[in-house]
């Protein structure tokens, strides 16, 4: 299932967490907690909060309805965002509604095309690479390289099978069943820590943490592109 075609069509609705500045949860967000182990608006102010400066300019890969999107562009009141999708996302993320600091890429691939080199400093992704597998996530971490300036920051939330295992299936929200068939009949396809790094490195990030230990289920992955 994790293909290209299948990524286009499966998420056609726009996927949205919630809002994730607020310290109490709504509906949504609340049943994503419960099954990702750990809280949204903590991430958003423990970490994103510290490392993007107001004038970043931010790559997002698949915001959906834009829960991260908005929660980002609240950082970096002086800089810009960037989403790219296989959906038009314009009418959900609302671009008009901030004055040219909000540009939406509907994408027909991963290869990052319409973007220019070196101009990002901060690359994030968010209930993304956790539907992709391995030679996907190679794709997309290699095709995004050149795109974000020496030095600058990717931050991606992954799949870890090791973690979800001992979180639990069930608790997590993902089929236990998935354990004994292929990748290409599920939807949370295999990955690890040790898998995220190799394919990181092999794509020519530099890996600053494996896993910033955010989420019980999931990794977050923190990489920099190293300088030239």
């Amino acid at each position: 299932m994790p293909t290209l075609e299948w990524l286009k069509q499966e998420f056609h609705y726009g996927y949205t967490s919630g809002d994730v500045m607020t310290t109490r949860p709504d509906e949504q967000r609340a049943k994503e907690e419960r099954k990702i182990g750990g809280s949204y608006f903590n991430f958003y102010r423990k970490f994103l909060s510290t490392k993007l400066k107001p004038g970043d300019k931010v790559l997002e890969l698949g915001p959906g309805q834009g829960s991260w999107t908005r929660a980002i562009l609240s950082l970096v009141p002086e800089g810009e965002v960037h989403t790219c999708d296989f959906q038009d996302v314009s009418p959900w993320l609302g671009p008009k509604n901030y004055a040219g600091r909000l540009h939406c890429h509907q994408v027909e691939d991963n290869s990052f095309a319409v973007l220019p080199d070196d101009f990002f400093d901060v690359f994030f992704s968010f209930g993304v690479l956790v539907h992709c597998n391995l030679p996907l996530i190679g794709e997309i971490l290699a095709n995004s390289l050149p795109k974000v300036k020496p030095g600058g920051l990717a931050v991606h939330n992954y799949g870890d099978w090791n973690k979800l295992t001992k979180w639990g299936w069930e608790q997590g929200g993902v089929p236990s069943e998935f354990m004994t068939l292929p990748d290409d009949k599920i939807w949370w396809p295999r990955n690890t820590r040790e898998s995220m790094v190799a394919i990181a490195e092999k794509s020519g990030w530099k890996v600053v943490a494996p896993d910033l230990e955010f989420f019980h289920r999931d990794g977050i992955i923190l990489l920099e592109r190293p300088a030239a």
